[in-house]
């Protein structure tokens, strides 16, 4: 990735063939990349850095002083996330197949083999948080699909650092962060809906975000909301 710096701000910088400048300041860590038409060189998008570096800058603010979960264990009595409200973790060693229940709307109770290390028992939570997006996905999608007039071809879940959806246009598949699990479900349905409206408008311009108005009126809402939840720590 190219890069060029502005002050002590570096700048991740991507030429495509568009047709105005894009900037985005990415969680966790404000990290800033502008996306660029191919014809502008390094001082035009140094010149465009500097005429926002007061929105990079309060961008970068709220990411320092948003909540984060520490590093997680996967212990008893730590707490986790799951659609948008926090539990208790309650680890149990038995010898059956692993697994995870929600308990008394209070507890999520993990089922691990007796002598499972820590990377074991966070694979049996991400296996099972996975399962969960999984099943709430494709009638989000297909009450979408139904709303816009649009096709989705295929989809899946992964987890990613820097953003909580993309959408591949030419092959029309939509990607969603495993994080999302941990959401409320009205954020993942505003995920899903921002990256299919991707499928109408390529660019977040105007008409996206007119399009982001008429499909899910109080999108913004959702999206601050999402952005206010605690990161996650892996």
């Amino acid at each position: 990735m190219h890069q060029i710096t502005v002050g002590e701000l570096v700048i991740d910088v991507a030429r495509k063939d568009i047709k105005n400048l894009h900037l985005a300041v990415y969680p966790p860590d404000g990290r800033v990349r502008i996306a660029t038409p191919l014809h502008l060189d390094d001082e035009a998008v140094r010149l465009f850095a500097i005429s926002k570096l007061a929105w990079i800058k309060k961008h970068q603010a709220n990411f320092e002083t948003q909540e984060r979960q520490s590093p997680r264990e996967f212990v008893s009595g730590e707490s986790h996330y799951f659609q948008g409200k926090r539990y208790l973790l309650n680890v149990i060693y038995y010898q059956g197949s692993p697994k995870v229940e929600i308990r008394n709307n209070a507890y999520i109770d993990l089922y691990v083999k007796p002598g499972s290390d820590e990377a074991q028992r966070q694979q049996v939570m991400m296996s099972w948080y996975r399962q969960q997006l999984k099943q709430d996905i494709p009638s989000l999608i297909a009450k979408w699909q139904k709303n816009m007039g649009v096709q989705v071809e295929d989809w899946g879940v992964k987890l990613m650092k820097t953003k909580w959806g993309t959408c591949n246009i030419q092959a029309k598949r939509i990607w969603l962060n495993l994080e999302l699990a941990k959401k409320d479900k009205h954020c993942l349905e505003y995920v899903v809906v921002h990256e299919m409206v991707h499928l109408l408008e390529r660019h977040h311009g105007d008409r996206f975000v007119a399009l982001m108005n008429k499909f899910l009126p109080n999108w913004k809402f959702y999206k601050d909301e999402l952005n206010r939840s605690p990161l996650g720590s892996y």
